[in-house]
Formats: C-alpha cells, sequence, structure tokens
C-alpha cells in the first residue's frame, strides 16, 4: 500500500480538530512537516502533534523529499499559489474551503490540474458526513416527493472580533484575503450541499448591504439562484443579527412534504410528510474531516475514487462571485 505523507502548509485553528488529527488517523496516512510563516507556530504545532519537521519556507517544504501529498490550510487568498505550487511539483493537493478567493483563482487551479495531471481535492467534507448522506438518501428516496424549492437562512449575532478596528478585524473580514466576509466563509459549505443534491447552479443574483457598520464588508446577503435541474432556490445570511434571530437552517420543500436541516449546528433532521413527523438524530465522528481525507487517501493509493475535486467546487465560487456582484 502506498503511504501518503502530508505536509502542512498552515497550521491554525481548522488543523488542531476538524482536519489535522484526522490526516495520522487514516490508515496509510501520516504527517511529516508542517510550515507557517511564524517559526513560534511552527515549530510549536509539530511538536505538540509528533511531527518530524517543520519549515517557515513553503516551496521548503513542498520540495521535502519525503512529503508527497500537501494539505493547504491558510486563507484562501493563498489557496491558489500553493496548490498551484504543489502540482508543478508533482504532489497532489487537498485544499480548506473555498476553493480560492474568486472564480478566476479556481478557474487557475484547474487549468493546472490538467495541465500537470495532478490532483486537486477541496475540504467540502460535509459532503462526506453521515448527518448530510442521510439528507441525500431521502431526497433520491422520493420521501418528499419532487423538490420544488431550496431555501437557505442563515443568521448570527457578530462576534466579539467584529467591534474591533479595522486592523485588529480578523482575515475573514478582510475581502483581499477571504474573498468576501463571513459569507464567502460560510455560504460555501451550505451551497456545495445543495450543489451536491441539485446539480451545479447556472444563475445566481444578489443584494449585498453592510447593515452593522462593524466593518467595511457585507454583513447582509439576499440571493436567488437555479440549478441546472431548474429547480430554484433563496439565500437570506445576516451576520449581524439579534439573538432571537439565529438561525442555521436549510428547507427542502417537496410536493409530498418537506425537510428541513442546519449545516452548522446539527440540529435534528425534521421530515415532514403525510404520515408525519419525524427528527432523526445523527451523530457526527470525532474529526469531521475524516471521511474526506480517508476517501482521498483511498483516492491516492488507488483504491478509490474521489470526486470532490476543484473542479466540482469551481461552480461554489462562480455562484458566491455572482451573488456579491463580483461579474
Amino acid at each position: 500500500m502506498k503511504k501518503i505523507k502530508w505536509g502542512f502548509i498552515g497550521c491554525g485553528e481548522v488543523t488542531e480538530k476538524k482536519s489535522g488529527p484526522a490526516f495520522s488517523e487514516v490508515e496509510g496516512s501520516s504527517v511529516v512537516a508542517v510550515m507557517s510563516r511564524s517559526e513560534l507556530k511552527a515549530r510549536s504545532y509539530a511538536e505538540r502533534h509528533g511531527i518530524p519537521r517543520w519549515y517557515t519556507d513553503a516551496q521548503e517544504l513542498i520540495d521535502d523529499p519525503e512529503v508527497n501529498a500537501i494539505y493547504v490550510a491558510t486563507p484562501p487568498s493563498s489557496h491558489a499559489t500553493f496548490a498551484i505550487m504543489a502540482m508543478k511539483a508533482g504532489k497532489p493537493v487537498y485544499v480548506e474551503k473555498p476553493l480560492a478567493a474568486s472564480y478566476d483563482d479556481c478557474a487557475r487551479v484547474n487549468r493546472i490540474s490538467e495541465q500537470t495531471g495532478v490532483p486537486c481535492f477541496v475540504a467540502y467534507y460535509r459532503r462526506y458526513l453521515d448527518y448530510f448522506q442521510r439528507v441525500k438518501q431521502i431526497v433520491e428516496q422520493g420521501t418528499i416527493g419532487e423538490v420544488i424549492s431550496a431555501q437557505v437562512r442563515f443568521a448570527v449575532p457578530p462576534r466579539e472580533l467584529d467591534y474591533n478596528n479595522a486592523e485588529a478585524l480578523p482575515w475573514r473580514l478582510q475581502p483581499d484575503i477571504a474573498g468576501g466576509g463571513y459569507f464567502y466563509d460560510l455560504a460555501p459549505h451550505q451551497l456545495d450541499l445543495l450543489q451536491e443534491l441539485f446539480g451545479v447552479i447556472i444563475d445566481a443574483q444578489g443584494i449585498c448591504a453592510n447593515r452593522g457598520k462593524l466593518y467595511q464588508t457585507e454583513d447582509t446577503v439576499s440571493a436567488v439562484f437555479r440549478f441546472e435541474n431548474g429547480l430554484p432556490g433563496s439565500g437570506s445570511w445576516c451576520f449581524v443579527a439579534h439573538e432571537s434571530a439565529r438561525e442555521d437552517s436549510i428547507q427542502l420543500i417537496g410536493n409530498r412534504g418537506s425537510l428541513r436541516f442546519s449545516v452548522f449546528d446539527y440540529a435534528p433532521i425534521e421530515l415532514h410528510t403525510s404520515d408525519g413527523n419525524e427528527e432523526i438524530q445523527i451523530e457526527n465522528p470525532p474529526y469531521v474531516q475524516f471521511p474526506l481525507i480517508k476517501n482521498v487517501v483511498k483516492h491516492l493509493q488507488g483504491l478509490a475514487i474521489c470526486n470532490c475535486t476543484s473542479v466540482s467546487a469551481t461552480p461554489v465560487n462562480w455562484a458566491m462571485d455572482r451573488i456579491l456582484g463580483k461579474f
């Protein structure tokens, strides 16, 4: 069995529990190097997680002969750069979502992947969680009949950091780094799941506003979109809501029932049909990226096919850029 030896570019919060440990939990996979521009962070992460080598230069990590696959866990503005560097070195890459900070950068990544023949995978791990697999099963079995409308509703109060001055704002609120505000960070998971169910979004429009005046980028977004199968959808996102309005839900309305589920809270799935109402509770694994990372490793070992690629991830960025009026 081919051993997949990962090098991490970036060692921030997402690598601590959501993803990092999973790379070593998967059979035939291990982490052998980590990189951060901060020597302190790189050394600390390596020591705490038992990783033998650490770097402060991404190219040095990519050139490490022991590393044969790269995980990019940096803010989106550098995803394309590091992914392309890895693929040009002949090393498969697994990139945090969204694939890049713009649709154009996604296209660059896909072009290099095609030219080099080196795969690029994207961390839309929710596709592989049992919770969302159950949602997909309910839809595909026709339990709620033909789906005629898909509606996303998301509202949360501001975070404590949102009240800081511009110089101290988190990178997720800096469009040149994140691609947008919180919408560009959270909506990708919701849109990717919907496209997994109904096909790619082929039309999208949005209205964006800054209602809270806490930072410069958008904090409230309303959108309408249409999937390739003709299904219309809509979405409402507010990141400066009152606590009483907090909501995390996607509702699928069918001609024989309806289905409601959350994307981040994993609240019980609500199924409503003529036969009655049902709540379905599904537990997640300790490391939520484990199922996807396992599939990626098996793909690289020639034992499976992972379809969570840069090509499948790109329509998410296209839809978000259209909603935000980037083109």
